[in-house]
């Protein structure tokens, strides 16, 4: 990686703190729920399809989550479920949105080596109200300069982005857990780009195929990143 770094952006959920895990066991919860309609594996397909033709409608985050499952309850029941269905929905994705915010191994760490040697800024995808919650409670906002809470991360928010920041791509580090939202965008657009894996990965977010960049650094941790700056 160039010496030129000035400005490090950081996604949150799976990169700064657990996420993923928390909606794995809401959707086991909810599969549960309409096992009398459909067997789990057969619940978890009909909500990701439902999750899918409603992200241009929704975008991302746990609201959306919740109007999925009950539009869901509505189909696969074919209108006839139990009120308490839909009532028990609504709960599991309140349950969701009060979660406690559980920080990654070495983040703390990490951002504190990096602050005031760089701009450092959270770009992340999600609920507004939610994102902002979760920031809060995680005692991470003094390390920030910039918050950025995404509807999506095409190449063209990226830009957005980097022009609210005066940023120019080749001083920008984007470091994240999906490759399809936080590295392919970013390397599109001249900047550079680092995967941290982490074990659980959102269907939608998954990427199969091997990258290689030069602007790109594949991770173990996100403490691993001060040795390539």
């Amino acid at each position: 990686m160039n010496n030129h770094i000035t400005t490090i952006a950081f996604d949150a959920d799976d990169t700064l703190w657990v996420n993923e895990p928390y909606f794995q066991e809401a959707e086991k919860e909810f599969c549960v729920l309409l096992e009398d309609y459909l067997p789990q594996h057969s619940v978890s397909q009909e909500l990701f399809k439902t999750e899918m033709q409603n992200l241009h409608l929704y975008g991302y985050g746990v609201k959306g989550f919740m109007l999925c499952m009950i539009e869901t309850i509505s189909r696969v029941s074919g209108g006839t479920a139990n009120f308490h269905l839909v009532n028990r929905a609504i709960e599991i994705g309140q349950e969701l949105l009060q979660k406690p915010i559980e920080l990654l191994e070495g983040v703390t760490e990490t951002l504190e080596s990096l602050k005031g040697k760089y701009r450092l800024v959270v770009a992340t995808k999600g609920d507004l109200l939610d994102q902002e919650r979760k920031l809060k409670n995680s005692g991470l906002q003094e390390y920030f300069h910039h918050i950025e809470i995404m509807s999506d991360k095409k190449e063209s928010d990226y830009r957005k982005l980097l022009k609210h920041l005066d940023c120019q791509p080749e001083n920008f580090l984007m470091l994240g857990n999906s490759i399809k939202s936080d590295i392919l965008p970013v390397l599109e657009i001249g900047g550079f780009a680092a995967h941290i894996p982490y074990h659980v990965t959102w269907a939608h977010e998954q990427h199969e195929h091997t990258l290689e960049h030069e602007h790109f650094i594949e991770l173990k941790s996100i403490n691993e990143v001060l040795k390539h700056l």
